[in-house]
């Protein structure tokens, strides 16, 4: 479980959708027994002191809590907790895009596991501090070597993710926003792009194992936690 400050007031916590019941068990115990209501991104817990919590479904979950019944993975409506809980812990396919300018990561989860992986990488020149002709003739080769890297990125892209699109619940990405955007720009990967979650994971370069990592955060229910305001 990870936490950072939110924008706003807060924090953001990370939980493993397995330990998700436990944390809501420690919220009430903090804060009394909460208040559940259904929001669009998922539950919103009010404890009696004040304190929020949001739970935000996780990528492949269903965001729409008042899904007709009977529909594929819906979430339960009307602040069902066990529901949302049951909903979270449901394993699903997930497919991983992690990019920056030099590399890139494709990766297929199945629940917690990386069912399918490829990690490749291209050399991009750094900036460099001459001046003049020289520093021109550098940025432009950095920028064809930055194109290149992009134009390999869609191939495996395309060669690995694409035909997974159909049997997937979403598309988590990570690394580099506009690199990413780049990838799926491309309209070859319009059924991906489609599946594109909201979260962006922050990786660093991408390796196997950072691949791997990715796994845990993509699945992971994230709640934004605010305490309640000090008394007068």
């Amino acid at each position: 479980m990870s936490s950072r400050p939110a924008a706003g007031g807060g924090r953001w916590v990370e939980v493993d959708p397995a330990r998700l019941g436990r944390w809501v068990e420690g919220f009430a115990e903090r804060h009394g027994q909460p208040a559940v209501t259904t929001e669009d991104y998922g539950l919103l817990l009010t404890g009696p002191d004040g304190a929020t919590a949001e739970l935000h479904a996780p990528p492949g979950a269903a965001d729409d809590l008042a899904a007709p019944p009977g529909a594929a993975d819906a979430l339960p409506a009307d602040g069902d907790l066990p529901g949302f809980l049951a909903a979270a812990v449901a394993p699903r396919r997930i497919g991983l895009l992690l990019a920056r300018k030099s590399a890139v990561a494709v990766g297929v989860a199945a629940g917690e596991d990386l069912v399918v992986s490829k990690v490749d990488s291209r050399y991009v020149q750094g900036r460099t501090a001459a001046g003049g002709w020289s520093q021109h003739r550098f940025a432009r080769r950095r920028d064809n070597q930055a194109k290149a890297a992009l134009g390999e990125a869609v191939e495996l892209a395309v060669r690995l993710l694409l035909p997974q699109a159909g049997t997937l619940d979403a598309v988590v990405t990570g690394g580099d926003r506009r690199t990413v955007d780049g990838i799926l720009a491309d309209r070859r990967l319009a059924p991906l792009a489609a599946l594109r979650a909201d979260r962006l994971l922050d990786v660093p370069e991408p390796r196997h194992a950072v691949l791997v990592a990715a796994v845990t955060a993509a699945r992971a229910v994230r709640v934004l936690v605010r305490d309640p305001a000090p008394a007068d």
